[in-house]
């Protein structure tokens, strides 16, 4: 009796703890981020904060003001390496976002659009943080080139 009263203390004792962990396991990403870094990790949470203003939600681009070409069908997004490129560098009126995002998170975002807007299969559209890493290595170890 004393045995099964110290399992029952215990797994109550440990419950806020697993309360508080599928909290932070549920906690939507933050929409907006608080330093020169973004926060969020997910595909589409990145997409959301950098890319669809320009590119918008459904990525078919926008005229108006500027020119902001459509993602949705983009041919371009099968190359990896220009997709890697773009995010890293920016190109024109695209800014790159090389220094406000991780391996992780450009990995993240491009997979994500690869696979909505190019309409790549999950496992043809994934881009690794090793490749991403790789642009980056290769673009330091290389002159400036001029757009």
């Amino acid at each position: 009796m004393k045995a099964a009263l110290t399992l029952l203390l215990a797994a109550w004792a440990a419950c806020p703890a697993l309360v508080l962990a599928d909290e932070a396991a549920s906690a939507p990403e933050p929409r907006f981020s608080s330093g020169w870094r973004f926060e969020q990790r997910s595909g589409p949470a990145l997409y959301g904060a950098l890319c669809a203003a320009c590119h918008m939600p459904d990525g078919r681009g926008a005229r108006g003001a500027g020119a902001y070409p459509a993602l949705q069908g983009n041919p371009r997004l099968a190359a990896a390496p220009y997709a890697l490129h773009m995010v890293l560098n920016g190109h024109r009126a695209m800014p790159g976002f090389g220094r406000q995002l991780s391996d992780d998170q450009v990995a993240a975002v491009l997979s994500h659009v690869r696979e909505r807007f190019g309409g790549m299969p999950p496992e043809a559209a994934r881009v690794t943080p090793a490749e991403s890493a790789e642009v980056r290595k290769g673009q330091q170890a290389s002159p400036a080139v001029a757009h």
